[in-house]
């Protein structure tokens, strides 16, 4: 899972920026939202143009930087903060696994060249190399991986290059760490299917409601989401299978559906599709919902107990002891990203009304 990450010199971040999953407190209630002393669940607060998605596009900067998995064109685009105090970007990953322990470090410049990398094992440094000057330290690889025949100099990324051309075990911290970041998934309901990471392509999103038992199960979500019209598929004049509202004239769900309805089918599609997913990024989840939607769900993805979930809301009816704890509600400000129960210097407690604390201006940072 993923412990902490910070990020420097990345779009609106020119200051150094840290989420800090280790740091929960003693509550009783909900304690679906921690798992093995992490935060496994979380909703992130913040104004406007503070960098809400841009800090989850931070996150997910190491899946095209370790896999081949999909990300959308134009997401990276001015990569660099724009303040000019950086020439480069800076991304920290500390994951746990078990009592495994790996602290991941890179940078990167303003065309998203790989130009300074560090890896720490269990507080034994691995390697640090500096691309530019061609200078590092690979004395630890060299013991895990002592046959490994390689010329740093020449390979993109020694992460990358090192797991691919070891013979580790599975159980192997590095090898978990890979795993997770293929699985990562970040997508928004904003756009339709915009997406980072987990596939390398979703040219199924149409087609998977297609199956019979999928269209069934979606219907049935899109009634207890309070969506009566009934759904059906239909073989266009282009004998292309397309799916309708059953409606006496039938309409064409995409041209014709809500936008909450379209965000529903989108959440609904990773849903189904991605039900291994390590750690996934919902970005302005609940854009297009009624706040009752929104809770239910949340409560739906709280029971994705493999998954780190992380949401982005501006929805305050989500502000409850209810649903989740002050440790795992996360305010990002222009500065910093803090939990509620670190924002202020009151005790909370399960009674407390977070949403009226945070309007009152409670946990201003």
């Amino acid at each position: 899972m993923l412990k902490k990450f910070s990020v420097k010199g990345f779009k609106n971040f020119g200051e150094k920026i840290e989420l800090d999953l280790s740091n929960i407190r003693e509550y009783k209630f909900n304690p679906q939202c921690v798992t093995d002393g992490l935060i496994s669940k979380a909703i992130i607060y913040g104004k406007n143009s503070v960098g809400k998605t841009n800090f989850g596009l931070a996150i997910f900067d190491i899946v095209s930087h370790l896999t081949n998995k999909n990300v959308s064109a134009e997401l990276y685009d001015y990569y660099l903060c724009s303040d000019g105090k950086n020439d480069f970007a800076e991304f920290s990953y500390i994951f746990q696994f078990g009592e495994s322990a790996i602290d991941y470090t890179y940078r990167k410049d303003a065309v998203k060249n790989l130009i300074y990398e560090k890896l720490v094992l269990n507080g034994e440094i691995l390697y640090e190399y500096d691309y530019q000057t061609k200078k590092g330290d690979t004395q630890g690889i060299d013991r895990i991986a002592p046959t490994l025949n390689w010329a740093f100099q020449d390979t993109e990324c020694i992460l990358k290059y090192v797991v691919n051309n070891t013979v580790l075990p599975k159980t192997h911290p590095l090898r978990e760490m890979i795993r997770f970041v293929s699985n990562m998934l970040w997508f928004r309901n904003l756009d339709e299917n915009r997406y980072i990471g987990y596939k390398t392509s979703s040219k199924d999103y149409y087609d998977f409601i297609l199956d019979n038992k999928n269209l069934k199960e979606f219907e049935e979500f899109l009634h207890i989401t309070g969506i009566q019209e009934n759904l059906v598929i239909i073989k266009d004049t282009d004998g292309v299978k397309r799916l309708y509202f059953n409606t006496s004239v039938p309409l064409p769900f995409f041209k014709t559906a809500s936008s909450g309805t379209r965000a529903l089918y989108t959440f609904y599609y990773w849903y189904k599709t991605a039900s291994d997913v390590s750690l996934v990024y919902i970005d302005e989840f609940d854009a297009y919902y009624h706040y009752e939607l929104s809770e239910y769900i949340v409560k739906i993805l709280e029971k994705m107990t493999n998954t780190q979930v992380m949401i982005t809301s501006h929805n305050t009816n989500l502000l409850t002891n209810k649903i989740m704890r002050p440790d795992c509600y996360f305010i990002l400000s222009d500065n910093r990203l803090v939990s509620f129960a670190d924002a202020t210097n009151r005790e909370l407690r399960e009674g407390h009304n977070l949403e009226k604390l945070y309007m009152s201006g409670e946990f201003d940072v």
